[in-house]
C-alpha cells in the first residue's frame, strides 16, 4: 500500500494523472507488435520473439492526464509501467509505447529494486551520468523501427539532418555522428544490453576525456530543453504580455543559445578527436582513400549555423595534409615529396564559399 501511495504521489509530482488502465488484450497485443518489429529491424542482435513478448507483456499501460510539453508516454521503473498522454487514439498508443518499451527492456536494477543502469545512462552515482546520450540512442532506434526517413529541420538555428525531427533532433543527430564512427550495431548493442562496448570502442578512437565531455555536453543539452519547455509552460499562463513574461522570454532565449554553442562544441570535439587520430594510423594508400572517403562523408552528418566554419575549415586543411601523406606514401615513405604547408586563410575563405555553395540544401523548418 505505501509503495502505491509512493507511485502515485511521484507521478502527481510531474503532473500525471491517471484516467485508466488499459486491457490486457491490448497490452498483449502492443506488446507482440513491439516484438517483432525489434525482431524484425535488428536480427543481428539475436532477439527471442517469444521471450520479448513474454517481458513486454507483463508491463502494466495506463492513459492519464498530463502536463503541456511532456513527453506523449513516459516509463516509470518502480513500477515497471506506461502512461499515455489520454489525448492519443487507442490505435496510436504502439508508436508511443516503443521508445518506452525500450527503456523497460535496458534498465538493470539492484536487490532492492533501485535502478543502477539503463543503456548508456548510469544511475549508480550521486549523479546521473548518461542521460542524454541514452534518450539520443533510444530515440535513433525507435525511428529506425518505425521507418522515419531523414529530413533536413533547422532547431535554435542550426540546420541539419535528422531521423528524429520531432523528438530529441540535436541529440539524434550527436548520437548517428557517433554511431558513423564506432559502427551502428555497437550502439544498438550497448543501448539494448547495457554494456561499455559502445563506450569503450569510441574512446579507443578518439579519447576517454572526448567521450566524458560529449557525454556532459549532450546532459546539458537535454536539461536545457527541459528548462526550455518549463518556462513556455509559465509564459503560456499569462494573459498579456509583462515585465515577468520578458524575463522568462529571455531566460528561454539564454537556454537556446547555450544548447547551439554545446551543439556546436560537441560537434567540434568529436570531428577533431576522431580524424585527428585516425590520421595518424595512416599507413597505406588504401588506408589513405579509406579515411578520405569518410572525411568527405562526415559532411552530410553535422549541423550548420549561419556562422559555421569549422568542419569547412578542417576539411581543408586534412586534405592537404592528406594530399602531402599521399606523395610520402607513393615514395616508399621517404619523405621526398613537398613539404606539407597550411592553407592560407584566403585559399580556406575562397573553398567555404565555393563548398556551402554547392553544397546548400532546402531546409524544412
Amino acid at each position: 500500500m505505501e509503495d502505491t501511495m509512493s507511485i502515485e504521489s511521484d507521478l502527481r509530482k510531474d503532473g500525471i494523472r491517471v484516467v485508466d488502465i488499459l486491457d490486457t488484450m491490448s497490452v498483449n497485443r502492443i506488446a507482440h507488435d513491439i516484438a517483432t518489429r525489434l525482431c524484425d529491424t535488428f536480427p543481428e542482435l539475436c532477439f527471442n520473439e517469444s521471450d520479448l513478448f513474454a517481458k513486454l507483456s507483463k508491463l502494466g499501460m495506463y492513459r492519464a492526464t498530463m502536463p503541456e510539453g511532456m513527453a506523449e508516454a513516459n516509463y516509470f521503473y518502480k513500477n515497471t509501467s506506461i502512461y499515455f498522454n489520454s489525448k492519443i487514439a487507442v490505435e496510436d498508443l504502439e508508436e508511443f509505447a516503443i521508445h518506452e518499451c525500450i527503456h523497460y527492456i535496458q534498465e538493470v536494477k539492484d536487490k532492492r529494486n533501485n535502478l543502477v543502469r539503463m543503456g548508456l545512462c548510469n544511475f549508480d552515482n550521486l549523479k546521473i551520468v548518461g542521460m542524454g546520450l541514452n534518450e539520443a540512442a533510444v530515440q535513433y532506434i525507435t525511428s529506425k523501427i518505425i521507418g522515419i526517413e531523414k529530413d533536413y529541420v533547422k532547431y535554435f538555428g542550426i540546420s541539419f539532418r535528422t531521423i528524429s525531427p520531432s523528438y530529441y533532433p540535436l541529440e539524434c543527430n550527436l548520437i548517428e555522428q557517433m554511431a558513423y564512427i564506432t559502427d551502428e550495431t555497437v550502439l544498438f548493442d550497448s543501448t539494448f544490453t547495457s554494456n561499455d562496448k559502445f563506450k569503450n570502442t569510441f574512446i579507443s578512437l578518439t579519447s576517454e576525456k572526448t567521450y566524458d565531455e560529449v557525454e556532459k555536453n549532450v546532459d546539458q543539452i537535454l536539461d536545457l530543453e527541459e528548462a526550455i519547455i518549463k518556462l513556455n509552460n509559465k509564459i503560456s499562463t499569462f494573459d498579456e504580455r509583462n515585465k515577468t513574461v520578458d524575463k522568462l522570454v529571455t531566460k528561454a532565449e539564454n537556454c537556446k543559445n547555450k544548447i547551439s554553442e554545446y551543439f556546436e562544441k560537441t560537434q567540434n570535439l568529436i570531428i577533431k578527436n576522431y580524424f585527428d587520430k585516425a590520421f595518424k594510423h595512416i599507413e597505406n594508400l588504401e588506408e589513405l582513400d579509406n579515411y578520405r572517403r569518410k572525411l568527405d562523408h562526415y559532411k552530410n552528418l553535422i549541423g550548420r549555423t549561419d556562422n559555421y566554419t569549422f568542419f569547412d575549415d578542417y576539411y581543408t586543411e586534412k586534405m592537404s595534409q592528406l594530399e602531402h601523406k599521399s606523395n610520402v606514401l607513393e615514395n616508399g615513405g621517404i619523405e621526398t615529396a613537398l613539404e606539407y604547408k597550411k592553407p592560407d586563410n584566403l585559399f580556406v575563405s575562397w573553398f567555404r564559399a565555393i563548398k556551402n555553395f554547392v553544397t546548400g540544401e532546402k531546409i524544412h523548418n
